[in-house]
């Protein structure tokens, strides 16, 4: 199973990020792939990958909450990091009118300029949107055609949104937000409208510790080594195999990042 969305430059794992690495090893995760939020963090993920070269690759891009800072030398900072072969997609980017850190139109200007760096490398990107849905979908539809692919990370979004981003072809990610009681029931009933070939996995670690796991972990940090329960759960109410749906979003992942 490929956990496709950890923070690993979070300083929530700086004292032990070669531990969490090892766990998520142990506990049968096959790979890792880093998420990069802002140029200084995508330039750590894509160190942090190398040094587990083979085992974890990494994202390079400017996270929506970070968006003020796209400059000239942003864009040749994510450049320079595409062209590393632990680099598979650009992002994580989108658009967040949640808490709006950024104003929208820094969003929405650093959203496209990334979709436009990723056409013109012909790399798949990694997307976040919150909030921002109808103008997501604006600015996304016409870039999808010179794209190789796309995931929407950490999906949460209602049915109708589901069904656009699949119409547009896009890749779902599901995160332990499904198995909050409190706020992704409505996300449960989604996931068997998702088609299997579109369905990728992630914890989103160290955030969305799955709130159903027993016996609940002493601290309330999520590690890549949750993924297990995680696959467990999302295969239970979508009635499939766990091993099988493993297997599935893995070899879904390798396609869609060109990871071999």
């Amino acid at each position: 199973m490929f956990d496709i969305g950890v923070n690993l430059t979070s300083t929530q794992f700086a004292k032990d990020r070669e531990q969490v690495v090892e766990r998520a090893r142990e506990a049968g995760v096959t790979g890792i792939l880093i998420t990069g939020t802002s140029a200084l963090e995508s330039q750590q993920a894509q160190s942090l990958a190398q040094q587990h070269d083979g085992y974890c690759w990494s994202t390079a891009g400017v996270h929506p909450h970070h968006a003020s800072e796209w400059s000239a030398e942003t864009a040749a900072t994510l450049r320079r990091l595409a062209a590393h072969p632990q680099v598979v997609a650009i992002g994580e980017c989108g658009l967040d009118f949640n808490r709006n850190f950024s104003e929208p139109q820094q969003q929405e200007y650093a959203f496209e300029a990334q979709l436009a760096l990723a056409a013109e490398l012909a790399m798949p990107v990694f997307l976040h949107c919150r909030d921002a849905h109808r103008r997501f979908i604006d600015i996304l539809q016409p870039w999808l055609a010179k794209l190789p692919g796309a995931v929407v990370h950490c999906f949460t979004g209602t049915q109708a949104e589901l069904e656009e981003c699949l119409a547009a072809g896009l890749s779902v990610g599901i995160t332990g937000w499904v198995c909050d009681e409190r706020r992704g029931l409505e996300l449960r009933e989604l996931l068997p409208l998702i088609p299997a070939d579109r369905l990728l996995l992630e914890t989103d670690a160290p955030y969305l510790l799955p709130r159903d796991m027993r016996p609940r972990p002493p601290s309330r940090r999520n590690e890549p080594c949750f993924l297990p329960h995680i696959v467990q759960q999302v295969a239970a109410w979508r009635g499939e195999d766990a091993e099988w749906l493993a297997q599935q979003t893995t070899e879904n992942t390798r396609n869609l990042f060109n990871i071999t």
